[in-house]
């Protein structure tokens, strides 16, 4: 595995993590999370294709998380990543980094022959954290980072209630999820500033793949469902007994549809 370093527009060093041979991947990392987050799921995908994954600048290691942030930040980092690497690329995006991802895609449609987008939290007819984002900041803002995460996966995600309190239960997770916190909420605050309303896509004819977990939460399969409805060349692919979580949880399947993806896309 190699480190590729890319500049972004604003100067900002964006790096990615580059190992495999073959038609590229470029993946976006969900929030919360960094590129390693990932690494099952390319493990299984490096005999056949060079998979790069993006450090998305707040959760890079060591980040210093510049207020506000925005998803045009984001999208900037993954076309200065793109400019290193050979046609053709599929860019793979999970969660957040799957908006971060359409942002990109919109501002350089031809920079890649395909989208895999797993689950974007995109506003397409509300907010995404709205009021509980709100009460995020201020928990944070407070100092109570686990506060503020709690929130952020019971109120914003919208997993079920017992389910986050089994989680923080054990200080291991409070800590990694504190551990990112501040670039989480500061993500939220992001998602929200797009605005309500996905038509600037309509036109983004780029062939594009949605992920879905039949178990995910109601109003993450509703974003996708409008997505899929908006995007001129798109289809919905649901990974069964799965939610938002698969790369940790069934990376094989996942891998799976990222491959399938890629050999039409790629190799067509």
């Amino acid at each position: 595995m190699t480190e590729l370093l890319a500049v972004s527009g604003d100067g900002h060093p964006v790096t990615a993590l580059d190992e495999g041979t073959g038609p590229t991947l470029l993946v976006v990392h969900p929030g919360g999370s960094d590129a390693t987050t990932w690494a099952a799921v390319a493990g299984r995908l490096t005999d056949d294709f060079r998979v790069v994954r993006i450090h998305r600048r707040i959760y890079a290691p060591g980040a210093d998380v510049v207020l506000p942030h925005s998803m045009a930040l984001d999208a900037a980092d993954i076309v200065a990543v793109r400019e290193l690497l050979d046609s053709p690329v599929l860019l793979v995006g999970h969660s957040s980094g799957a908006v971060a991802a359409l942002e990109a895609a919109l501002i350089a449609p031809d920079a890649f022959a395909g989208l895999l987008l797993y689950e974007p939290p995109m506003p397409t007819r509300e907010l995404l954290a709205g009021e509980a984002g709100a009460r995020a900041r201020a928990a944070l803002d407070a100092g109570d980072p686990v506060e503020a995460m709690r929130i952020h996966m019971r109120d914003i995600v919208r997993m079920p209630a017992s389910t986050v309190d089994e989680m923080f239960a054990d200080v291991r997770v409070q800590a990694a999820f504190a551990a990112y916190a501040p670039a989480q909420i500061a993500e939220d605050e992001a998602l929200d500033a797009l605005g309500v309303g996905i038509d600037r896509f309509a036109a983004l004819g780029t062939p594009t793949t949605l992920i879905e977990g039949d178990l995910s939460p109601a109003h993450l399969r509703e974003r996708v469902s409008d997505l899929a409805a908006t995007l001129p060349d798109a289809h919905v692919v649901t990974l069964q007994g799965q939610g938002h979580i698969a790369h940790l949880t069934a990376p094989g399947a996942l891998a799976d549809v990222v491959r399938e993806t890629a050999e039409r896309v790629l190799r067509g």
